[in-house]
């Protein structure tokens, strides 16, 4: 068993990898590397011959119409992908530089927010994490003038004594009325109560509605000048009310994970701009977020971060475990709040997995499957009246794809019954196509991968099993990350008849879905039709 890091080996390590991130990202073509370049060339001309050489059987007239019928849906999902990469486009370079420009011009003049108040939540980080993070928020408070209050949520003395000294040492020009530091020790468990507590505790300085609240994790690292391209978009749009960032994630841990969160938050930007066209986005990231004081230091909103439920039919009222982000976005979405999305502030993410990486992989998607689902169908129920017709659609369609996602690999399977080989003409075209989606992430990551086109599938397959599966088992939630916290499990009789229950509706939905199919590709006959 090898010996984990020493602090300043970690440390060490940690300022290589953020090397690699100074800078502004490199054009399209500065992003390849000679080997990926010739695998993607490889690759894509590979594809090529094969959807010219193998003997296509889309058009056998036996198998026609569930050629159509994928057809139909692909063009359907790839023509809502490619709204979404033109939505992206249309705000990068039209609406955008101007939000920018204004921002600049205002803060070059002497705006600052009249008080900025930072609540961090800390759970036993790696104390290298927790200084550098520290470290960040200081020095760019230190930079900008920026009257400030930091207030640290924490479970233990572990972490406050790691921040304490970290500010003793580093931090003594800093005068206590330009930044103070206070600590909230939570007195019940879970991240929701810290961030409560820590609301409250804001709240008691008397704040002015528009002093500016940062939400943002104990390992959330800011990049460069985060705050200065952040703050005075409060000021450049009077009506903002939230707004989120960039992200990049810097993973200890299997490189396929590497690869597969590069590629997630490549998908993020591309989505995340196409929202910000509608002025709302579709989470307000816990990693880090900006609001202004208004909303957020209402007791309605605290009460929403502290004790969020959902009443439903099976499971009753259950709290939610996770998800405090969601949760921050479905309040201010229900109150018309404007939001935005900041493209050029940079806020590191630090993934360390210990654990199986598969295993954290669907932990993930479980999780943020789960605060989805959960916060999407009350979020559909407001209707399109209450938020932009874009945005509400958006929502309804995340609950679409995870059931039209598993419709191509089973007519794939099912068609091969019919016509020997059918499949395999559907592994090279879903290659392929992927292998065109990825151009287009490519241009929102620093480096372009050949893994991603085989990771992106993967990625949607595994990510509609789970959603479907967590469609029936809402109030089934785990958070290895605070404490290995879980809830929803339950040893009684009707916990058990309940888990039963929501099994025999995910077997029956999942029958039916099969036999729909089945009917479809003509494998059976229904005696009512």
């Amino acid at each position: 068993m090898h010996e984990p890091p020493s602090e300043y080996a970690f440390d060490k390590d940690l300022t290589a990898r953020l090397s690699h991130f100074r800078g502004p990202a490199p054009n399209f073509f500065g992003k390849w590397s000679l080997p990926q370049f010739t695998i993607f060339l490889v690759v894509f001309m590979g594809l090529l011959w094969l959807l010219a050489s193998v003997p296509n059987r889309f058009l056998n007239p036996s198998v026609m119409h569930i050629t159509v019928a994928l057809g139909s849906l692909g063009m359907w999902r790839f023509g809502w992908w490619f709204t979404h990469a033109l939505r992206a486009r249309i705000y990068a370079n039209f609406k955008w530089p101007g939000m920018r420009r204004r921002a600049d011009v205002l803060w070059a003049n002497g705006w600052r927010p009249r008080r900025l108040h930072i609540q961090m939540t800390t759970y036993f980080e790696e104390p290298a994490i927790t200084k550098r993070v520290i470290g960040s928020v200081l020095g760019q408070i230190r930079r900008e003038n920026i009257p400030t209050t930091i207030y640290i949520g924490t479970g233990s003395s572990y972490d406050e004594l790691i921040v304490r000294q970290f500010v003793e040492t580093y931090a003594q020009d800093i005068p206590d009325d330009l930044a103070s530091l206070v600590f909230i020790r939570q007195n019940q468990p879970g991240k929701r109560m810290a961030i409560g507590l820590v609301l409250r505790a804001i709240c008691r300085s008397m704040p002015h509605p528009d002093d500016l609240v940062i939400f943002m994790d104990g390992d959330a690292l800011f990049g460069d000048d985060v705050l200065r391209k952040t703050l005075p978009m409060f000021a450049e749009d009077p009506e903002l009310q939230a707004l989120t960032t960039d992200e990049e994630v810097i993973v200890y841990g299997p490189k396929w994970i590497a690869n597969w969160l590069d590629m997630r938050f490549a998908q993020r930007r591309l989505a995340m701009q196409s929202h910000a066209l509608s002025g709302r986005v579709l989470t307000l990231t816990g990693r880090m977020s900006v609001f202004r004081g208004q909303h957020v230091l209402s007791e309605a909103f605290i009460r929403t971060i502290e004790a969020d439920h959902l009443d439903h039919w099976l499971w009753g009222r259950f709290r939610f475990l996770s998800g405090d982000d969601k949760s921050s976005w479905y309040r201010l979405l229900s109150l018309g709040a404007k939001m935005t999305y900041v493209p050029d502030a940079t806020v590191y993410t630090i993934e360390v997995i210990k654990e199986n990486g598969l295993g954290r992989m669907v932990q993930n998607f479980r999780r943020w499957s789960g605060n989805m689902l959960r916060n999407g169908s009350r979020a559909i129920a407001l209707g399109p009246r209450a938020m932009p017709f874009f945005i509400w659609w958006c929502l309804v369609d995340q609950r679409i794809a995870m059931w039209t996602m598993m419709v191509s690999p089973v007519m794939a399977i099912l068609g091969t019954i019919i016509a020997p080989g059918y499949f395999w003409n559907c592994v090279i075209w879903v290659l392929f196509s992927r292998c065109v989606l990825s151009l287009f992430l490519f241009s929102y990551a620093r480096r372009a991968d050949m893994s991603w086109p085989f990771i992106l599938y993967l990625n949607q397959i595994i990510n509609a099993s789970v959603k479907i599966f967590m469609i029936f088992h809402l109030s089934k939630q785990k958070w290895s990350n605070r404490g290995n916290q879980s809830s929803g499990g339950g040893d009684g009789w009707v916990e058990r008849v309940k888990n039963g229950f929501a099994k025999f509706q995910l077997v029956t939905a999942a029958g039916v879905f099969l036999v729909a199919l089945m009917a479809y590709v003509g494998l059976i006959d229904l005696p009512f039709l």
